[in-house]
């Protein structure tokens, strides 16, 4: 009788128990022996069409895991673009991807969406980055009622600023895309990334906090709140108490940010969570005013600091709070119009 491998046996025990766990929880449930963790991490496989492998949690995060949803289509080949996409607050990645499965097809793109766990990582360390920590929202907010909007007493809200930029959420996306080139012999030397409502408020950060990463176009959509190149307020509105200096968003302006808006998702859209407070309001009472607003406000800074601004505004007509609508749209721009 052959004998199967030790590395085998586990993995298949590992997958016997994940098959009881729904698609978002059983990352929360599971506790994995070192041995395990790493036999599973080096396991990395992705084939034609759309599948899931986990990796390691980055520094700070080394005991968690991140589960990644991909879709690798028919026609791919070493030259192909590669697209991580950022799910919202649900961090549903498994239908992000799912989104994104007929443009992958259609244009011959690897689609990559990480699913991050709402127990592992919460409100500060996704929606802000790992930016800051020890931040209390308890009896900070209130939920209006019969609305998407939530109260933040932001006055009364403290936190710490975490200045080790190796643990903020940001280097996951490269570890991720250089795993990826490595397992599918990929040429590509950069990606794409799209992220909607919480995915896009990582995403502005991203461009703002991490400007040298080897992110190409940078989509970042329908935002709820933006952090503003203002050093004269704080975090998270603003960058007075961040590890940085203003000359280095020289770097941030440099890269290819696409702030992309829905028309629709204005003063009448009830999707997604809304944060309402004093500094949030000042931007904006809805979205689409709010990332207008963090587009003026960013290209009035270039210009006071001289330096090149490489940013863009997008309006997408007829669009809500939508992601798969919002997706469908930076599929053409990424794909089609700018080719």
């Amino acid at each position: 009788m052959k004998i199967i491998p030790n590395l085998l046996v586990r993995f298949i025990l590992l997958m016997l128990f994940f098959s009881f766990q729904t698609p978002h929880d059983y990352i929360e449930k599971v506790s994995l022996t070192d041995s395990v963790k790493s036999d599973i991490l080096s396991e990395i496989k992705i084939e034609e069409g759309s599948g899931e492998f986990l990796i390691e949690g980055g520094k700070g995060h080394k005991d968690k895991f991140i589960k990644v949803y991909y879709h690798k289509p028919k026609n791919f080949h070493s030259q192909s673009k590669i697209l991580i996409v950022i799910p919202g607050a649900g961090r549903n990645g498994d239908s992000y991807r799912d989104a994104w499965i007929d443009e992958a097809e259609k244009y011959g793109v690897l689609v990559l969406s990480p699913m991050y766990s709402e127990k592992e990582y919460g409100f500060e360390d996704y929606h802000l980055c790992g930016l800051v920590y020890d931040m209390d929202l308890r009896d900070k907010v209130t939920y209006i009622e019969n609305s998407n909007e939530v109260l933040l007493n932001e006055e009364n809200l403290t936190f710490k600023v975490k200045s080790n930029a190796d643990e903020w959420i940001f280097n996951d996306f490269g570890r991720l895309f250089e795993s990826v080139v490595d397992v599918t012999k990929s040429k590509q030397v950069d990606y794409d990334i799209f992220g909607h409502s919480a995915g896009g408020q990582i995403l502005h950060r991203f461009v703002l906090f991490y400007p040298n990463s080897k992110a190409n176009r940078i989509l970042a959509s329908n935002s709820g709140f933006y952090t503003l190149p203002d050093f004269n307020s704080a975090l998270p509105f603003g960058m007075k108490n961040a590890p940085l200096e203003e000359a280095n968003l020289k770097f941030s302006f440099k890269k290819k940010l696409i702030l992309f808006n829905g028309e629709l998702d204005n003063e009448n859209e009830k999707g997604g969570t809304l944060l309402r407070s004093t500094s949030a309001d000042k931007q904006g009472l809805h979205r689409l005013e709010r990332g207008k607003f963090f587009y003026k406000e960013a290209k009035s800074k270039a210009m006071e600091l001289g330096f090149k601004f490489n940013w863009e505004l997008e309006i997408i007509p007829d669009v809500g709070h939508n992601h798969r609508e919002m997706g469908d749209a930076a599929a053409k721009y990424l794909y089609e119009r700018n080719e």
